[in-house]
């Protein structure tokens, strides 16, 4: 067997194998700034230039609805600020609106129509293309880019929480399909991304924590400090004060971004899931609740579901999982959802179906991240069905005792 292409074959072999290897290299800067689109910040320009700093670049822009609603202003605003730095920015067309939230994952002709309108602008691998939006619209945009020519580059500008410190930095691009939640969908990193801390004073309170899960869940997962700074800060981030909640986005963001760097699968090559804490169960939650439930606030629910599971294995002390379910209640989150109680056909919770879906996801052996501790995710192999039962039961009971 040959270990390089141009390699002769060893004598007397029945067969001829090259085998071709290579390493591509991949960076991308995560900015953190405010009013990104006044003309005197530099950092969308300098976001843009940074491979060629002397060209004129070309830039397609997508703008979430539910963004546009909020912020009427803002295609204004972006073609302003490419006119400022026309020399380099190129605004090829006014920045085109396109559905936000779950609505943009589940209809395929949302990320057709934009690869219609890349085409018709003439927009190629050299070109950008801007998506403002929360992580929904990303997906769906980044998921558009990806395919175009293999591979157009992408500015994300995340507007939400869960944006701004999870989805919105991450490698990920993927819509629903088939019922399955990011059936389809590629391996993808960004060219860039913009945090802008001013895009979150226009969320709905609902939006604003939903996004918040996810700083839990690396917490728990990661950082047992990080864990015990959002116990002590949970009435500044519920209250939404901005220094308490750029400090969770920013700390929140840099472990996201340390696991995908050092952890040694950025692309979920093995069976692995180690961000997905709390996931099993929310994906499927979400579905079955016709995405009523935001992804935030499956997820909390399902953190909770797989702390008080780790509990009852033996894993986690006894009390973690009141803790926990504290810190998540006293950020804003309800631990019960009635889709919970919802059966499958055998009688099972509908919700156990998740796990199938989860490993059925990346195939291989069922891989799930709980909890050996407060900041210490040990990932295993196998739930028992009668413990989940058993942690639904527990949720149940907490949520009665609380509304009585």
């Amino acid at each position: 067997m040959a270990d390089q292409a141009g390699s002769a074959p060893v004598e007397g072999e029945i067969q001829t194998v090259y085998r071709q290897r290579f390493t591509v290299e991949f960076g991308y800067d995560v900015h953190f700034t405010e009013n990104a689109l006044d003309p005197a910040n530099p950092v969308l320009l300098n976001a843009v230039r940074r491979l060629e700093p002397d060209a004129r670049h070309r830039i397609a822009a997508f703008v979430d609805s539910g963004v546009a609603e909020a912020m009427p202003d803002l295609p204004r605003l972006l073609q302003d600020y490419c006119n400022t730095h026309g020399k380099h920015l190129d605004l090829v067309a006014p920045a085109e609106t396109v559905p936000g939230g779950e609505p943009a994952k589940n209809d395929p002709a949302v990320a057709e129509r934009v690869l219609g309108r890349l085409k018709d602008l003439g927009i190629d691998r050299h070109a950008f293309v801007l998506a403002i939006g929360g992580g929904a619209m990303l997906d769906a945009v980044g998921y558009a880019a990806a395919t175009a020519h293999r591979g157009v580059r992408l500015l994300r500008m995340p507007t939400t929480v869960l944006a701004q410190n999870d989805s919105g930095i991450g490698v990920k691009t993927g819509i629903n399909a088939f019922g399955v939640k990011n059936m389809v969908g590629v391996f993808a990193p960004p060219f860039a991304v913009i945090n802008d801390a001013r895009f979150l004073d226009s969320l709905e309170p609902r939006d604003r924590v939903s996004g918040m899960a996810e700083a839990v869940k690396v917490a728990l997962i990661r950082d047992a400090g990080f864990f015990v700074w959002l116990e002590r800060h949970a009435e500044d981030l519920a209250a939404f004060r901005r220094p308490a909640v750029a400090e969770m986005i920013r700390r929140c963001a840099e472990l996201h971004m340390r696991q995908i760097a050092q952890g040694g699968d950025p692309f979920e090559t093995g069976s692995a899931r180690p961000l997905d804490y709390g996931h099993w169960s929310a994906h499927k939650l979400e579905g079955l609740s016709g995405y009523a439930l935001r992804h935030g606030e499956a997820v909390a629910i399902g953190i909770a579901l797989d702390t008080r599971y780790s509990v009852l294995a033996g894993m986690l002390a006894e009390g973690e999982d009141e803790r926990v379910c504290r810190v998540l209640e006293r950020l804003g989150f309800k631990l019960w959802d009635d889709t919970l109680t919802a059966r499958a056909a055998d009688g099972e919770p509908a919700v156990l179906r998740g796990l199938q879906e989860f490993r059925e996801h990346l195939g291989g052996e069922l891989t799930v991240t709980l909890l050996a501790g407060i900041g210490r995710g040990q990932e295993v192999h196998t739930m028992d069905a009668q413990r989940v039962r058993a942690a639904i039961d527990w949720l149940a009971q907490r949520n009665r005792r609380q509304c009585s």
